[in-house]
């Protein structure tokens, strides 16, 4: 036992660094035109810069890797990101022939931000959204792709778990309950409010340790609880790490 809680530990240091399917830092960009004709945005030549410096001297593109990329259609833009640069730069080709430039501008310190994009004629401006981040989670096909692929992983982690201690399997209902309860409040709410991924996996493992065990106290001790707790969210981000790289990329 004492063998498996220091490996669970060890997981557990290294566990941000895997986080493949929690919510990831995003920028959301809405666009408003001053211009006399408003062109659409072209996916193919537009790009969002990383900036090490406020001068963008140190330069390079996001780039994709996994579900990293920017996103765009003829109306607007997001970008996801494992993790941005300290300053950020939008290229954007539009319709009418021109390919326009931002200013730079701070990554904030929250994990989700919104920003809105005007348009001028040979240029862009960036500047914070006063409004939020949209709430858009339950439309998202990453975030209905994330409950399934933890559920799977997290049961079968459990369910290892059980049996490994000679648990009874009927604490499994509670683990489907959890995830339930911590998938909407993650997506919804906390990845709108938190500066990093890490804090949402501590809520998750918390959480989910006290509910569990609430919901098995003639079955499980709180320590019990949390031992799984910390085997199952363990297992769901670095298992889901390869998953969500390998599937991501497809739901957009």
């Amino acid at each position: 036992m004492k063998k498996l809680l220091l490996f669970t530990l060890f997981l557990f240091i290294l566990a941000p660094l895997w986080g493949g399917i929690s919510p990831k830092p995003e920028m959301d960009f809405a666009f408003q035109y001053q211009t006399t004709d408003k062109p659409a945005i072209l996916a193919e030549g537009s790009e969002q810069i990383q900036c090490t410096d406020n001068q963008c001297i140190g330069q390079k593109p996001l780039g994709v890797y996994g579900i990293q990329k920017l996103y765009c259609t003829a109306e607007s833009c997001f970008s996801v990101s494992y993790e941005y640069a300290p300053f950020q730069k939008l290229i954007i080709d539009f319709s009418d022939g021109v390919k326009r430039e931002s200013n730079v501008f701070a990554t904030p310190s929250k994990l989700r931000n919104a920003f809105v994009v005007t348009v001028r004629e040979k240029d862009l401006q960036v500047k914070l959204s006063p409004q939020p981040y949209p709430l858009n989670a339950f439309s998202r096909a990453d975030a209905w792709a994330s409950l399934v692929i933890i559920l799977l992983i997290e049961l079968v982690a459990a369910f290892a778990y059980l049996f490994y201690t000679e648990k009874s399997y009927r604490v499994l209902y509670s683990v489907v309950l959890a995830n339930f309860i911590t998938m909407p409040v993650s997506w919804h709410f906390l990845a709108n409010i938190v500066p990093e991924p890490t804090l949402i996996w501590l809520f998750s493992f918390v959480f989910e340790a006290l509910f569990i065990w609430l919901l098995n106290r003639r079955t499980l001790t709180l320590r019990n609880s949390a031992v799984l707790s910390l085997a199952i969210n363990v297992s769901s981000y670095s298992a889901g790490m390869v998953l969500s790289f390998l599937i991501f990329p497809y739901l957009f």
